[in-house]
Formats: C-alpha cells, sequence, structure tokens
C-alpha cells in the first residue's frame, strides 16, 4: 500500500482546522502532518515538513496568504498548493494563481468536493472553482497569463488584496485597532485601506460596508 500524502494544513482559525483535521485523516490516503495558524508559520512548516500538499487560507496575521503561497513554493517546491477560502471574487483568483497556487476553492464546498479536489490537485490537476473565476482565470491556467479586460471594472474588482481583507474585517464587526493588530498594520494604514475602498465603493457607512460584503459573500449574514 501506498504511502499516504502529507498535508499542511494552515488556516488561523483553531475550530476550522481541526474540523479539515478531522475530514482528512478519515480518508486512508491522507495523513495531516502539520499546522500553522499564521501565513510566517506556514511558510516555516512547509520548509521544516516538505509537504505533498498544503492547504492554505488567503486572510490570516503576519504574512497574507498571497504572499506565503509564494513563498511556500520557493521553500518546497514540491508542494501543491490548494487554496480555501471564503473569497469569492476574480482577483483572489487571479492574485492565487499568479501566486503559484495549483487549485482554489471556497470554503462552502462540501467536504466530498475538498477531498475529490485533493486528490485531483495531488495527481498534477488545476482546479479553480469560484464564482468570479471567469475567462481571465481560464487563460492565465492555460499559461498565456493575459485577460480579457483591460482594467478592472468598477466596485468590488477594483479593491486591492489588502483592501478586500479590510473590508471583510469592517464587515465582521472589527474595530481599526483589532485589524491592525490581525493583518499587522498600523491603525492609520487600516484607516487609508478603508477609506480607499468605500471610496472605490461608493459607499459612506460602515452599514452599508456591511452590507455590500454580505451581499457579495465576504461575510455571512
Amino acid at each position: 500500500m501506498a504511502a499516504p500524502h502529507r498535508i499542511l494544513l494552515a488556516e488561523d482559525h483553531a475550530v476550522l482546522r481541526d474540523g479539515l483535521k478531522a475530514i482528512l485523516s478519515f480518508e486512508p490516503d491522507f495523513e495531516v502532518v502539520g499546522e500553522a495558524s499564521d501565513g510566517r508559520e506556514a511558510v516555516r512548516r512547509a520548509a521544516e515538513l516538505r509537504p505533498d500538499l498544503v492547504l492554505l487560507d488567503l486572510t490570516m496575521p503576519h504574512t497574507s496568504g498571497i504572499d506565503a503561497l509564494a513563498e511556500i513554493k520557493k521553500v518546497s517546491p514540491g508542494a501543491r498548493v490548494l487554496v480555501l477560502t471564503v473569497h469569492k471574487t476574480q482577483e483572489y483568483v487571479l492574485a492565487a494563481l499568479r501566486a503559484g497556487a495549483d487549485g482554489y476553492l471556497v470554503k462552502d464546498v462540501p467536504s466530498s468536493e475538498l477531498l475529490a479536489t485533493c486528490r485531483g490537485v495531488l495527481a498534477g490537476e488545476r482546479y479553480f472553482v469560484a464564482p468570479g473565476a471567469s475567462v481571465e482565470a481560464t487563460a492565465l491556467q492555460a499559461g498565456n497569463g493575459k485577460g480579457g479586460r483591460e482594467g478592472p471594472e468598477p466596485g468590488l474588482d477594483s479593491l486591492s488584496v489588502r483592501e478586500r481583507e479590510v473590508l471583510t474585517l469592517v464587515a465582521e464587526g472589527r474595530r481599526t485597532r483589532e485589524i491592525a493588530a490581525y493583518l499587522f498594520l498600523s491603525p492609520r494604514t487600516v484607516e487609508q485601506h478603508r477609506a480607499s475602498l468605500m471610496k472605490k465603493l461608493n459607499l459612506r457607512t460602515i452599514p452599508t460596508l456591511t452590507a455590500y460584503a454580505i451581499e457579495h459573500g465576504l461575510v455571512s449574514r
């Protein structure tokens, strides 16, 4: 019998990590060999453990998931990386692709799809599923690196990855200092990101910002 595939879980919510570990550990062809609760630890653990697969969240403390992804590909080039995130928009998908992701799933998928995707990615397939993964992601995935638009459309797609992270955390009810500590930014930088994203989205209050985030699937009701 072949040795099980070695998996590293990089997720800052302990409850979610435990749930993922329980799902994966039940499968005889998977072995969870390590866990990480932030981006820096994910990179360090990937270098130490050289896993076959890394399940990686995109919004984590210390280092963003996108930055951690690029570093993991450098320190553990044999590892496949499957992004598992709440972010459903095209910019995140494209950013993950460019950083070297082998797959992209949103967290509301059933466990059967998660397991099938893990096996597919480990077999060398590339699997990108998110409502925002349109023709641009398909084009980049095919290897030409070009999308169909010349620039971002107004709205959610116009936000940077960091602005999306701030939007999500604001909509979750976190205060400026909490967000700053979580993302390792200064409160002033958080305020600048919030002002910028509100201007881009043409929103003026926190309640409307929260409603917008819920409507676009960034946070749950």
